[in-house]
């Protein structure tokens, strides 16, 4: 991407590895053939607050078209459109600056997550740097071959419908009134949650929290309503069988209208772009047009000479079996024998809204042979006495390991404290 940190290079000097060793390792990872992508969008806007992204032209290996990738997004703005704005422009970016460079395939998916946490966190610090009040939710997909990625905070469903009619949700809701895990998080963490109280101390809507009155406990800006509404993203990764599948990713515009099974089922058996079309036609028939709706279909069509799908009898028995795997751990055999009878393999699958938990342990010595930290979330270069470990306890504590990797800058640690309620956030709205 131009407009990355020119400084990136640098920063991973010792991870380089040459072009053609990188090609090398992407051809023999290319066991079965790529899918096809086809895809479409339709919208209807009531607040002008819904932006996308599509981008289908990404490379692992800049140069090498075996290691192209493909990029969907939605980001549903709330409380004017800058947060949405700004994160269509830089989340992309932010998640691939904290890829290390040299990887293969494989490698490269399975850095993924831990890349997607930092460049949501990354994205939502900038922009609640800028004073803005503005909020966002963020729904990403990483389409690399027949491996889906996704990462979300709020509320922009993606749901994947597989042969057989079975629909499977890659994303959870990050709302307060149906999520408890997540009302006992930001309860845990000093906010409060409620319902607007009118007049005579009835109360009314959904369960949201205060200050702000936010209805989701997950989301990008919204520096406002508090620091325990954090960015950090649910992340599943599955990879499809050969059969292949069709991904619909929408904002709440649909999702409050249509369940995922009926927006599944009201596009079957048409091209991408009348699915997407039939898609907001059938929310708004249903509901009518109370909110922004957006809607993009993409459908991972097998290659011609794939193994041909079975009858949907035997699909139905099937009911889209999920392997469960919270790892990468060597699962080349079983992935081929879940593909060729049609199930799809999840890889990992993490929600968790601890920083240290999604940004792991660092057991390599890269770092510290390189002579030069570097922060986990926003990528700079820190002096050896400047790193504090993201396991390190609070300000006034000490680590048992306060060595280890990864590690985060003073602003980064500052945020990550005041997203775990241990201390205010810094930030004031100008």
């Amino acid at each position: 991407m131009e407009d990355m940190a020119s400084g990136e290079g640098r920063r991973h000097r010792h991870n380089l590895v040459p072009l053609a060793a990188l090609i090398s390792r992407e051809m023999r990872s290319e066991k079965m053939e790529k899918p096809t992508v086809r895809y479409a969008h339709a919208a209807q806007s009531r607040k002008g607050e819904d932006y996308f992204l599509i981008k289908t032209d990404c490379q692992r290996v800049p140069g090498n078209s075996l290691s192209t990738f493909s990029v969907f997004a939605i980001f549903d703005g709330h409380n004017g459109n800058a947060a949405a704005i700004f994160t269509r422009e830089h989340l992309l970016n932010h998640v691939l600056g904290a890829i290390p460079r040299g990887l293969s395939c494989e490698e490269w998916l399975q850095a993924l997550p831990r890349a997607l946490v930092a460049g949501f966190v990354k994205t939502d610090k900038e922009f609640q740097s800028r004073g803005e009040t503005s909020g966002t939710t963020a729904t990403f997909v990483i389409v690399d071959g027949w491996t889906v990625t996704v990462a979300c905070v709020g509320d922009s469903r993606c749901i994947l419908d597989t042969q057989g009619g079975t629909v499977s949700n890659l994303t959870v809701d990050h709302r307060l009134e149906e999520n408890v895990e997540e009302r006992e998080r930001v309860t845990a963490s000093g906010g409060e949650v409620g319902r607007l109280s009118i007049f005579g101390g009835a109360e009314i809507g959904p369960l949201r929290c205060w200050p702000g009155g936010l209805c989701l406990s997950r989301s990008i800006g919204d520096m406002d309503v508090g620091e325990y509404i954090v960015p950090i993203p649910y992340v599943k990764q599955v990879k499809l069988s050969n059969a292949g599948g069709r991904l619909i990713l929408a904002s709440d515009g649909i999702w409050d209208a249509l369940s995922s099974e009926m927006a599944a089922k009201s596009c079957r058996g048409l091209t991408a772009e009348l699915a997407a079309r039939q898609v907001v036609k059938e929310a708004l028939r249903t509901r009518g047009l109370k909110d922004d709706t957006t809607c993009i279909i993409l459908d991972i069509i097998p290659p011609d000479n794939s193994v041909q799908p079975s009858t949907p009898k035997k699909q139905n028995k099937l009911r889209a079996l999920f392997s469960r795997k919270r790892s990468h751990s060597s699962a080349n055999k079983l992935s081929k024998k879940l593909s060729a009878v049609g199930i799809v393999e999840e890889l990992f699958e993490e929600g968790s809204a601890m920083l240290a938990e999604r940004l792991g342990n660092d057991e390599s010595t890269a770092q510290l042979t390189s002579g030069i930290f570097m922060c986990a979330v926003c990528q700079v270069d820190l002096a050896p006495s400047e790193g504090i470990s993201v396991h390190a306890g609070g300000i006034f504590s000490t680590s048992s390991t306060p060595w280890q990797g990864p590690f985060l800058c003073a602003d980064c640690r500052n945020k990550k404290d005041a997203m775990e309620g241990k201390r205010p956030s810094g930030v004031k709205v100008a």
